[in-house]
Parts: structure tokens; sequence; C-alpha cells
């Protein structure tokens, strides 16, 4: 992870989860840099849906959904399950996440920032199509640390993730389990320095 960013998205695994992580291919970071495609994957991270199902979720039209899918489709990231019966006598085709995405590390800076522009705003579409109510917890605040102090913050944040399923466990425990599905993305940032450049 680059030294100036720190993102961890749940269901995901960091450095100190039992899942190996390796840094994304070009392929795979352009496809998750968009955040219809990462809503695609959240989407598909506890069930099974087809193209049609994840166009009316997504609002979109199904063509432009179809074009997500295949990209997801061809970097692993979605899987095709078997076909089923669909209205009227059609096949459909459904899709489930393979939780690859918590195997990779995503480049989350670049000059335009793409990745973590998708990021959050996959995660604010997230929150308006779960309500008013949906944010348990949260906070922002500035900080001042010491070079040790940030060290320990990120350790900490770390060692929380940890303890939770990540990418194939999670869809694993998913099938098995009665719970119910939440989120949490934990951002840890430099801010521009408020140092005034000398006259």
């Amino acid at each position: 992870m680059p030294a100036n960013a720190a993102l961890i998205e749940s269901p995901g695994a960091d450095d100190a989860g039992s899942l190996p992580r390796r840094p994304a291919t070009l392929q795979e970071a352009r496809a998750l840099a968009h955040p219809l495609r990462l809503r695609i994957l959240r989407q598909c991270l506890d069930r099974a849906l087809t193209n049609s199902e994840l166009a009316a979720a997504l609002g979109q039209k199904p063509a432009t959904m179809l074009y997500h899918v295949r990209t997801l489709l061809r970097t692993g990231f979605l899987r095709e399950l078997p076909s089923r019966p669909g209205p009227r006598g059609t096949v459909e085709k459904p899709y489930r996440a393979t939780g690859k995405s918590s195997q990779v590390d995503q480049p989350m800076t670049s000059e335009e920032g793409g990745m973590l522009r998708a990021i959050f705003e996959a995660v604010a579409a997230e929150v308006d199509e779960a309500g008013p109510d949906s944010v348990l917890e949260g906070a922002r605040l500035a900080m001042r640390l010491k070079p040790d102090q940030l060290a320990e913050l990120l350790a900490q944040i770390r060692a929380m993730t940890a303890q939770y399923p990540a990418g194939p466990d999670y869809i694993a425990q998913a099938e098995a389990q009665d719970e119910e599905p939440y989120a949490m993305l934990v951002v840890v940032h430099r801010r521009a320095s408020s140092k005034r450049a000398p006259d």
C-alpha cells in the first residue's frame, strides 16, 4: 500500500489477514476503478444475480450492465453460475462475486485518483440505497501523529479488520449462516499541509 494512503474496505483482508495478497494487474486495477463495478461486486457478494436483476437493482440499462459484468468476469472478480429457468421460458445466467477483490492490493492513489474516487462513489451510493438510518457509526477527524503513532494506528486497524472473514471466506460464511450484511470503510490519509510556505 502506498506510504501516503491507507485504505481497508471490509469484507477484505489486510497484511494481518489469512488471505495472500498481491499487487493488482493493470487489467484488474482498471476493472476495479469504476464505481458501478464495485457496486456489482457488492450486490453479488451475498447472492447470485442475473444481468437483468443487477440492472434493475442499480438503475442501469441491461446493455450497460452486461458490459461491466463481462469486464468483471474476464478479470475473475465475478463467476457465472449454472443457468436457471427464467420468466416466460427464458434461461438466466446468474453471477456471483468470487472474493478475489480482497486478495489484490488495489492502487488507491494515482495521478487522477480514479480508484479512490470509485470507492467513495460506490460507498455513497450503497449508503443512499440503504436509507437514512443505514450508517450505524461514523467519525471524521483531523489528527497530528508522530511516525510511531501512525504505525500503531495502522496496525490497530489491520488487527481489527483481520478478525472478520474476507473474500472467499466471507462468501462461504454468508452461504452457511443467517447474519445481516454490513460493510465498513476505513480511510487514513495525509492532509494537505497547513504550514505556510516561507515568504
